[in-house]
């Protein structure tokens, strides 16, 4: 038969029990002690005398008060003793009452936790009791399912947006074959025209694959160890995201100006060389025609910076947040767009792994301007650097 199972409640109870007996016992001593020392006063009587008791008989004073002294301790040992028992057994009865009721928010995390489910995010302990250790603990554990719920109904976002994202260049090209298929008249110009249609919404499907496993890898590394750290340069990773972006900057005539002094860091350079060619590409594919795009690296202190803003279409400042939230655009549907909205919370999860910071702040007449803050090559975790200047010098 299984033994019972030493529960909080009980040893509590067990514990509250022997105190009470410990406390009793020591009481019952002393107050036998007090009158057995009490009942001897013979001792200050002439050796001889004697006391005559009502009965008529005469006995040794000594005698006597050892008579009395004995039939005293006795009957105030057993009564003692029915006391303490009494004690006792109110004692554990009433501490096990009282500690149920104290563990008893206990009792509710254990069975709120046991409920939880994804679909039971939504309760709560709610405990409205005293204000102690278990009020504080019942508190935590309702953030904490605050903070699950929130981080499982972004995971159901992500999902539902990805699943989105994938499935529209897949009936694409599913919906461009059976067409062409199911024309019997097709010629060859018609099937070129469907493997370009083809190639590009798998070139789509295929940059977005990409763009998962790089979230899915910064993520995994945000508040941990890199798995790959050497000294790195963003001015180096910004040079060669402004080189790849030039035919498209050339076709919209952007103004390119840049300033590129040295930003040594240590880290992954292929996170931190994703982290500046995501930021270049949303600023050339989010401008406008004849817009203008800077770049700024450099350093300040123990933090170094990168810097790239952009004019483009406007975006409330409210809604700067969002934009670090995969698969949001600025305000523009998902349908159509160009990109797959993962840039800028890859630029987050980049760096959080790092150790650093990013902002964004809205440009007046359209347009953002991100900032990154890394720590420097042996340098702590920075915290701000000056607002950058608007001054610029030409990529040459």
């Amino acid at each position: 038969m299984r033994a019972p199972r030493p529960t909080l409640r009980l040893r509590l109870t067990l514990f509250n029990g022997v105190l009470l007996v410990g406390a009793g016992a020591v009481f019952v001593l002393l107050a036998w002690l007090l009158v057995v020392d009490s009942l001897r006063p013979a001792e200050e009587l002439a050796p001889g005398t004697v006391v005559v008791l009502a009965d008529g008989r005469e006995l040794d004073a000594a005698a006597w008060q050892d008579q009395i002294a004995d039939q005293a301790s006795r009957e105030l040992l057993a009564k003692s003793f029915v006391a303490l028992l009494a004690i006792c057994v109110v004692g554990v009865a009433g501490a096990y009452v009282v500690v149920g009721r104290a563990l008893r928010p206990l009792q509710q995390v254990t069975a709120t936790a046991r409920r939880l489910g994804e679909q039971t995010l939504d309760q709560r302990i709610g405990y409205s009791g005293a204000g102690d250790e278990v009020a504080e603990l019942a508190a935590t554990f309702d953030d904490m399912l605050d903070r699950l719920s929130t981080a499982f109904e972004a995971q159901k976002r992500f999902v539902a947006n990805a699943s989105h994202e994938l499935r529209t260049p897949l009936a694409v090209m599913r919906t461009e074959i059976d067409v062409t298929m199911a024309d019997d008249t097709a010629d060859l110009a018609e099937y070129r025209r469907m493997a370009t249609v083809v190639r590009d919404a798998s070139e789509r499907a295929n940059g977005l694959f990409d763009a998962l496993l790089v979230l899915a890898s910064s993520e995994a590394q945000s508040g941990r160890r890199l798995v790959r750290k050497v000294p790195a340069d963003l001015a180096a990773g910004a040079a060669a995201a402004l080189s790849a972006v030039r035919a498209e900057a050339n076709r919209l005539k952007l103004d390119v100006r840049t300033v590129l002094e040295p930003a040594l860091v240590v880290g992954d350079p292929s996170l931190l060389d994703r982290l500046a060619g995501n930021l270049i590409e949303n600023a050339v594919r989010y401008n406008h025609l004849r817009g203008r795009l800077w770049v700024r690296t450099g350093s300040y202190e123990s933090t170094v910076y990168l810097l790239v803003g952009n004019t483009g279409f406007e975006v409330e400042q409210a809604d700067v947040p969002g934009l670090f939230e995969p698969f949001r655009r600025g305000g523009r549907e998902r349908t159509g767009a160009r990109g797959s909205g993962l840039g800028l919370s890859i630029v987050r999860a980049v760096t959080d792994a790092h150790g650093g910071t990013v902002s964004a702040v809205a440009q007046p007449g359209g347009g953002l301007e991100v900032t990154v803050l890394l720590p420097a090559a042996d340098a702590p975790l920075p915290t701000a650097i000056e607002p950058a200047g608007r001054t610029v010098r030409s990529a040459g």
